[in-house]
């Protein structure tokens, strides 16, 4: 069920490119791939990646590209800036993956299913005491949606924390030009890390 609200949320018409990251076993890449039109999915781990090209070896609109994602250019890896981007994210890399997933050309869309925690902070609005560095970042240039919550018995083993699952839109109006981001990103940063702080104190 929380494997088809993640292809569900991608919105595939079946004409679509689709990057995943990390498919594992393959569990969510089964489901992708009856509805991409092609998918790219990147796995690190050689032995995973040998076991998903075994298991996909029959589908050619499939292909697994054995690597680290944080080091590769996700368009490239697609073949086109028009993508789309799912993933069970690990939750130690939640945070780079997102802002790697942010630099332009940007996906489309992009799934995830992450943390709650770090779900509720990318979508929290302002004034809330989830309201932080990430959701800010991430807000300036896309729009976030919680899609689902996800038990800890959804899994197996089970975790010892909740997930869930959001959806991050692209904005057709970004707050901070591209060559701005970085800049904008690090003064977020700094200003939330002082959060005790005047803001005159924190800007200077």
């Amino acid at each position: 069920n929380v494997l088809g609200r993640i292809a569900d949320a991608l919105a595939l018409t079946g004409a679509e490119t689709v990057v995943e990251i990390g498919p594992g076993r393959g569990a969510l890449t089964d489901v992708l791939a009856e509805r991409a039109g092609r998918l790219v999915a990147v796995e690190i781990d050689r032995d995973l990646a040998a076991l998903l090209r075994d298991r996909f070896a029959a589908r050619p609109h499939v292909a697994i590209v054995e690597d680290d994602v944080l080091a590769r250019d996700l368009a490239a890896v697609a073949g086109t800036a028009d993508y789309v981007l799912a993933g069970n994210v690990p939750y130690y890399i939640t945070t780079p993956i997102l802002f790697h997933a942010l630099q332009p050309p940007r996906p489309r869309r992009a799934v995830y299913l992450v943390q709650k925690e770090v779900a509720d902070r990318v979508t929290a609005a302002p004034g809330g005491k989830e309201y932080g560095a990430l959701g800010v970042n991430v807000q300036a240039v896309a729009r976030a949606e919680l899609i689902a919550r996800v038990p800890p018995g959804a899994f197996n083993p089970p975790p010892q924390v909740d997930s869930a699952v959001i959806r991050v839109t692209p904005r057709a109006d970004p707050v901070v030009a591209p060559d701005e981001e970085r800049r904008f990103r690090a003064l977020v940063q700094e200003a939330f890390g002082l959060r005790r702080k005047q803001l005159r104190r924190v800007v200077r």
